[in-house]
């Protein structure tokens, strides 16, 4: 007698009590191991925490008032903010400022209990939130707005970047002394934003600059980043910055619209000496500069000591600071070191600076770090910088694969977003090699995408499962047309099902007609499996024609010649088959049997019985 699989099995789901990420709560899986949802908490959409993890800092934004400022309560929502840790004062607060102050930044106006039209725009953009929700997340320094008011005037759509809110990405570009020009960087911004980055920096260090980052501001949605120190430089030494350059630079890339700054304010004079063991020494751009001056100098970080002075310009045109780690690893061998966590205590202080004068804050973080070590990284910063947004760059979790950084970084970067990162830098196959063209910052998008979405996902986030719901029954249905309607890029799927096989019938090219699982479980009348409501996918049909970026996709991969690229791209109704058999048509339907047939004749029959340790004459072969 066979005995039934056991209704109690000896083990449990490790649930701790995570939202399920579909809305509908389809499928038999038992949903998100993360911690529940404490939107107004710490350990808003978290990862449960490895033994020995930093606890979450027991401070916020509300803890690092300006000088003249109070606390009081609120009566409610409507006036006040929840969600903070000032429980003594009342359920619902607000701040109160001196007479006669004027609210300029998103965190002053949160701190007051308004909710901005950003923050209207932010609950819409994310609809797991409220608007409440976002101004009292704002308000605790836990979630950012990078909305300058200047770039308001423009194009830009405000979005939020916080554990509360979704997993960002952002893309890097910019011209450099040997490669590309403004219209060259403006194409590449709306190519990015065809990927959906959903924040741009413009690192540019060649051509003009100045017309360059104005011409981004001014046709760019997304929120625009810069490194300002960039800029200071031009034309000068290192050694040669001072303190007026500093702040002439700032205001300047302010007034033009720039929405968040990367200062290498953290990079202290007492960190150098830290790094002279390293294999690779420091690896960011701003942080080499700036430990030069300081060598040269015997003085102090600059930025560090004109902080309070940058906060003033940043205020007035509430630009966010992005709080950069100079002395990020750039290697695996470097990671975690002593340089990199005492410049993260720094960057720590600096945080608390900056909301004592009313600036939105996130941190920037690693680098190369290998995989164990990332949920450390990521809570010690928790801690440290009291849930400020962490921004990271990877990390990349080996050092061996130049050319493939994309897929070495994404996998860390998963890691990150699932353990307390809120927005990752993207890397492309170029890291390390180049200056990243066309195709390399889509591959950069899409990787990152990858990572932002599957942390959503297993942080429970609600409705972030949905659209692969929606692909997985398109996919049980085998209706290839909605299966590529759902995916994200849709050209390139299309293109990779129909270098094989042209037809969306009952199989694919993998496994055939015989042997298609997929096709079989839709036939078991017992099972759920391709029978859901509106996704049948009726006869067979012939695909479309492809379109030029098909052609372009398939003509990337050099697996078909340039004559069957053709004949795919030149398909037309009601055209007859050409003398092979093969055909350079589209006709509506397809009966079953002669998709059968042109399996036959279309598809490349593979001896897979070598790989099985199987004679090739062999019948299950």
């Amino acid at each position: 007698m066979i005995t039934p699989p056991t209704k109690n099995p000896g083990w449990r789901f490790p649930i701790h009590g995570a939202e399920d990420p579909s809305s509908t709560g389809e499928g038999t899986t038992p949903g998100s191991f993360a911690h529940r949802a404490d939107i107004g908490g710490p350990r808003t959409f978290s990862s449960p925490d490895t033994p020995g993890m930093p606890e979450p800092s027991t401070s916020t934004a509300w803890d690092f008032l300006p000088d003249g400022w109070r606390i009081e309560a609120a009566d409610g929502p409507d006036s006040g903010c929840g969600g903070h840790n000032h429980a003594e004062v009342g359920d619902w607060i607000r701040a109160v400022p001196p007479a006669d102050f004027e609210a300029i930044t998103q965190l002053e106006q949160a701190r007051l209990g308004v909710v901005t039209p950003e923050m209207a725009r932010v609950a819409e953009r994310e609809p797991h939130l409220t608007a409440f929700q976002v101004r009292d997340e704002v308000a605790s320094g836990r979630l950012v707005i990078p909305a300058n008011r200047n770039h308001l005037q423009f194009e830009l759509d405000p979005m939020a970047i916080g554990r509360a809110s979704k997993t960002k990405i952002n893309a890097n570009m910019g011209a450099s002394p040997v490669s590309s020009s403004t219209d060259e960087e403006v194409e590449k911004l709306k190519w990015a934003e065809r990927w959906a980055a959903d924040t741009v920096m413009d690192l540019s260090t060649g051509g003009d600059l100045d017309a360059t980052r104005e011409a981004i501001i001014r046709n760019s949605s997304v929120p625009i980043g810069t490194v300002p120190i960039y800029s200071m430089i031009i034309g000068r030494k290192i050694e040669d910055l001072d303190e007026a350059m500093i702040m002439e630079t700032l205001e300047h890339q302010a007034a033009q619209g720039v929405d968040y700054f990367t200062i290498h304010a953290g990079v202290r004079k007492a960190h150098i000496p830290l790094v002279r063991d390293r294999l690779i020494g420091i690896v960011s751009r701003g942080g080499s500069l700036l430990a030069k001056w300081m060598l040269t100098h015997d003085a102090e970080n600059p930025m560090y000591t004109a902080w309070e002075r940058i906060c003033e310009i940043m205020r007035r045109h509430d630009v966010t600071f992005s709080i950069g780690d100079g002395l990020r690893p750039g290697g695996l061998a470097d990671a975690t070191d002593a340089a990199q966590l005492g410049e993260l205590e720094a960057l720590g202080e600096l945080t608390e600076r900056a909301w004592r004068c009313g600036v939105q804050v996130m941190i920037e973080g690693p680098g190369h770090v290998p995989f164990d070590q990332i949920e450390f990284n990521m809570k010690l910063q928790r801690r440290l910088c009291h849930g400020a947004p962490f921004y990271v760059l990877g990390p990349l979790v080996t050092d061996m694969f130049p050319g493939y950084d994309h897929i070495t970084s994404c996998i860390g970067a998963t890691a990150a977003a699932y353990h307390g990162a809120s927005m990752l830098c993207y890397v492309t196959p170029k890291e390390h090699l180049g200056l990243p063209k066309r195709d390399d910052v889509k591959q950069g998008c899409i990787a990152y995408k990858i990572a932002a979405h599957s942390a959503d996902i297993a942080l429970g986030i609600p409705g972030s499962r949905d659209n692969d719901d929606e692909l997985t029954k398109a996919r049980a249905a085998l209706n290839w047309q909605k299966h590529f309607d759902l995916s994200f890029d849709p050209d390139t799927a299309r293109a990779y099902h129909d270098e094989d096989l042209d037809v969306d019938t009952d199989f694919c090219a993998m496994c055939g007609h015989d042997w298609c699982s997929v096709r079989i479980s839709k036939e078991i009348q017992e099972f759920a499996s391709g029978k859901a409501e509106g996704f049948d996918r009726g006869r067979s049909v012939r695909s479309d024609a492809l379109t030029p970026e098909q052609q372009e996709i398939l003509e990337k991969r050099g697996v078909l010649s340039p004559d069957e690229i053709h004949k795919l791209a030149s398909k037309a109704k009601n055209k007859v088959p050409t003398e092979e058999g093969k055909a350079t048509c589209h006709s509506d339907f397809v009966d079953p049997e002669e998709a059968k047939r042109i399996q036959g004749e279309q598809l490349v029959q593979l001896n897979v019985a070598p790989a099985h340790n199987l004679p090739s004459h062999d019948p299950l072969i």
